[in-house]
């Protein structure tokens, strides 16, 4: 995998609450095939980490605000779940404004487990076919999107995933789509 995401920058969309393994293992996958990523968050200093959302699993420093990043900055975003995370971030109207702004930029946009909530609170969910833990499901549906349990899914730009256990097919997806987009020349092109 090494090299095909060199000189692309990610955006890494997480909270207090953020699943670990679902924020460290694509980080990993990301910057293992050459991207650079920056956890962005709502608060400066370090948010903390969850394993199976009750269990303390440490802690991720936060590289950059909300407030100071656009999606001009960035060729890639990765969204966790965790449960608390993705609620926490979609009440915060600068995360539900960049998160709709990616998507409708066409540049490539992962979400694992709970984070597909993202797309309901966005309003980018409608139309859309997608995937997410069992719980998201129905959230997903009323937001129009046609939901289905697999793996790994992938629609336009949006590729989504179950549950940590599918982590493995989740992180070679999310390279190869994210290589698929060619890095940023400072101005970002609408279709």
């Amino acid at each position: 995998m090494a090299g095909e995401l060199e000189g692309q920058r990610v955006a890494i969309l997480a909270a207090d609450g953020v699943e670990r393994v679902e924020l460290e293992r694509p980080q990993r996958a990301l910057e293992d095939a050459g991207a650079h990523t920056d956890v962005v968050s709502i608060e400066r200093g370090e948010i903390q980490a969850r394993d199976h959302d009750l269990v303390d699993a440490g802690t991720f420093t936060v590289n950059r605000l909300i407030d100071d990043v656009s999606v001009d900055d960035y060729e890639a975003l990765l969204l966790p779940g965790g449960t608390v995370n993705p609620d926490k971030l979609r009440m915060q109207p600068s995360v539900v404004k960049f998160v709709r702004a990616f998507v409708q930029s066409g540049k490539p946009v992962a979400s694992i487990c709970h984070g597909p909530w993202h797309f309901v609170e966005a309003d980018v969910a409608r139309g859309r076919r997608l995937t997410s833990w069992p719980s998201v499901r129905t959230d997903l549906r009323n937001a129009g999107a046609e939901v289905v349990d697999e793996e790994v899914v992938t629609d336009g730009n949006i590729t989504t995933s179950r549950s940590p256990d599918d982590l493995p097919a989740f992180c070679e997806r999310i390279v190869q789509e994210f290589a698929r987009t060619p890095q940023s020349t400072g101005t970002e092109s609408r279709s």
